[in-house]
């Protein structure tokens, strides 16, 4: 199985056509999109249930909330689903994006830690970084997301911290993601749904750190 040709094309005509009425008029084609999509992400979930646990899976709606939005265009040239790895043990999430133009992406990770959860991070790298740097030294990890945690950070030391630390580039950090491009043409690939997984299973070794972390406190004691 594998995401097709007019699926992808669907989403390129709905970039350029991005009004109710054709949608309304193409609506059979939006379907039979949409259905291929699903399919896809139902066989990613299935993959991924055979080396962690989910708990939730969210396909996204095509339809934008344009209230807040100076961009007023009705709909979302992509499809989009998140999986929520299962309970207060297991932490971080999983993500894909199909959007053609090469602005497809799968990352992982914490997109935006509560409050308390980023204190804790924090911590423990102000503590000892080590682990974290072995994460971004993992040879596996490497080849699929290069070297760094993506997302948002503080351009300068978190309020309580030490500006000069010498791990004060991963303290700013206000979320902790590891992405991975596709281009169009990966995306069509016949083994896409492969290099998805095999991109979902390099972040074991992060998400084991990470829900190590936010399930102890500093003395390495369990807090659940």
């Amino acid at each position: 199985m594998q995401f097709e040709k007019s699926s992808l094309q669907y989403l390129k005509d709905l970039k350029k056509n991005n009004n109710r009425d054709w949608f309304a008029d193409t609506k059979s084609n939006f379907i039979k999109a949409q259905d291929n999509a699903k399919e896809l992400y139902a066989i990613i979930r299935e993959s991924l249930e055979k080396h962690d646990e989910i708990d939730k899976f969210k396909l996204f709606r095509i339809y934008r909330d344009v209230r807040f939005s100076k961009d007023k265009t009705p709909y979302k040239a992509h499809f989009a689903g998140s999986f929520s790895r299962l309970g207060k043990e297991l932490r971080g999430g999983y993500y894909l994006r199909i959007r053609p133009g090469g602005e497809s992406f799968l990352a992982g990770g914490f997109w935006e830690p509560n409050k308390e959860d980023l204190f804790r991070l924090r911590k423990e790298i102000e503590q000892d970084a080590t682990e974290f740097r072995e994460i971004l030294e993992d040879e596996n990890y490497v080849k699929y997301f290069g070297e760094k945690f993506e997302g948002e950070e503080l351009k300068s030391a978190p309020r309580g911290f030490d500006k000069t630390h010498k791990d004060i580039d991963l303290i700013r950090k206000k979320a902790f993601i590891a992405v991975r491009n596709f281009t169009d043409a990966e995306v069509l690939s016949p083994n896409f749904l492969e290099e998805v997984d095999k991109s979902y299973r390099a972040l074991r070794p992060f998400f084991n750190l990470f829900s190590d972390v936010l399930t102890t406190n500093l003395n390495g004691e369990s807090i659940i």
